[in-house]
């Protein structure tokens, strides 16, 4: 399977299954989608802000709850396998995307797999081993937690950085030098991590040595 990034913002995911399974799956969405869980009983779980909905659908009533919330990706998070199979099939009768919880690395068209992430905002690394190893992707995200601690400061440093190089009218390859240079200072990760020094810091010392060329575009 190919991994790939999507965007949720302002799309539904539809849960079916309160267990700690669905809370998870809901904690995972709700930070950027609109997260309704549908299930008879909730387990005494955070759902990360969801809708929670008591109601206990039959697999005939699936396509129902899917019609009403028109969700994007839908989630067969029960204990149920008659009834997750109903939800998958009523989510790609409708062309949605489809997580069966119960089920290891499905390969069915419209079926995803949801990755262990590990998130260092803007920087996103997700660890997957095709639903196979779910344990092994949760080992894998607690060693990279650790590694990415300011990841998301140094792509914002980067950023800022590129910018003002063009805008100095620095020649492509020398900013990408430069910026490569920013991104493999051990002393830049250090500062960034413990706070010695700010992202303007680590640009104005890097533009400090840059003299402007305007003109030199190529």
């Amino acid at each position: 399977m190919i991994p790939l990034l999507h965007d949720f913002t302002g799309a539904t995911v539809l849960v079916f299954g309160g267990g700690p399974v669905g809370a998870r799956k809901a904690r995972r969405f709700a930070r950027e989608a609109t997260v309704i869980v549908v299930s008879p009983d909730f387990a005494d779980e955070r759902f990360g802000g969801a809708e929670r909905v008591r109601a206990a659908p039959d697999p005939e009533d699936v396509s129902g709850w899917l019609a009403r919330a028109e969700p994007a990706l839908v989630v067969a998070a029960t204990d149920d396998e008659a009834l997750n199979g109903a939800i998958e099939r009523a989510a790609r009768e409708r062309g949605a995307l489809v997580n069966r919880a119960d089920r290891a690395g499905e390969r069915e068209p419209s079926s995803v797999v949801v990755p262990a992430t590990v998130r260092e905002d803007p920087v996103v690394v997700s660890i997957s081993t095709g639903g196979t190893a779910p344990a092994v992707s949760k080992h894998l995200r607690r060693e990279l937690e650790d590694q990415l601690a300011g990841a998301g400061e140094m792509a914002r440093v980067c950023a800022a950085l590129r910018t003002e190089l063009k805008s100095r009218d620095v020649a492509p390859a020398r900013r990408r030098e430069l910026v490569g240079d920013v991104v493999k200072s051990p002393g830049v990760w250090t500062d960034l991590r413990t706070g010695t020094s700010n992202p303007f810091q680590v640009i104005e010392d890097v533009l400090g040595e840059v003299p402007s060329t305007a003109g030199d575009r190529q």
